[in-house]
């Protein structure tokens, strides 16, 4: 075989081979997705109050996590994941990462919808029919005034029983325990009358009063005044 043709022969089977590599290199680049940091906020979308406990979940890879007091999650995710946000009383939201997503993070305020539901009446009865229920309720005798529970109740006699026999309320405690605390409060501080302003003889004030008056001779007979 000639020279030139095994040149060309080899040439072409590395050019062949250096191919195939390059080629694998790409497709397992391609295949391999890279790890982004998702974060954010969910809130309500009316006054953007964050939302606790919200779930925000990765399908594909049956993991995720929950939102804070404050409505924040922080959750590693990878590029072409779809996120599904979801919470009690609002409507499903999904969030997808973009493949070629080129930052390590990927911040997002998501805004949650009410899903309000309302649920069908549910009416139970004790009865097998309502027919049964309203012949029950039109024969039911209701007791009369005199001999009901109430009318027994609020008698004269059994209220004045339960005035004299029953202890003092813990609202009545209260209020007598908080008075007291008030008055002797009031007497440290001067206002309120005390043993010693009540009785003339164990006040000091009065004892220089009396002295005073007996200086002046206030005691002593005026003549053509009788006493």
């Amino acid at each position: 075989m000639p020279v030139k043709l095994r040149f060309r022969s080899l040439w072409l089977t590395l050019t062949l081979i250096l191919a195939g590599l390059l080629g694998a290199a790409s497709a397992q680049a391609q295949g391999q997705r890279r790890v982004v940091q998702f974060t954010g906020i969910v809130a309500t979308g009316d006054s953007l109050l964050g939302v606790p406990g919200a779930t925000i979940f990765v399908p594909k890879a049956g993991r995720g996590t929950a939102t804070n007091a404050y409505g924040y999650f922080s959750l590693p995710v990878l590029t072409g994941d779809s996120i599904v946000i979801r919470s009690l009383g609002y409507r499903n939201q999904t969030v997808v990462i973009p493949d070629a997503y080129p930052r390590q993070s990927y911040s997002v305020i998501v805004q949650l919808k009410e899903d309000a539901t309302v649920l069908p009446e549910v009416r139970i009865f004790p009865y097998m029919t309502e027919k049964a229920f309203k012949e029950a309720f039109l024969a039911l005798r209701l007791p009369t005034e005199r001999g009901s529970a109430v009318a027994d109740n609020l008698n004269s006699s059994v209220m004045r029983r339960m005035f004299n026999n029953l202890p003092v309320t813990s609202m009545g405690n209260y209020r007598q325990t908080m008075q007291n605390q008030q008055y002797n409060q009031d007497r440290r501080m001067g206002t309120a009358p005390t043993p010693y302003t009540n009785n003339p003889l164990l006040n000091p004030f009065s004892w220089l009063q009396l002295i005073n008056q007996v200086k002046s001779g206030e005691f002593k007979k005026k003549e053509g005044v009788d006493y």
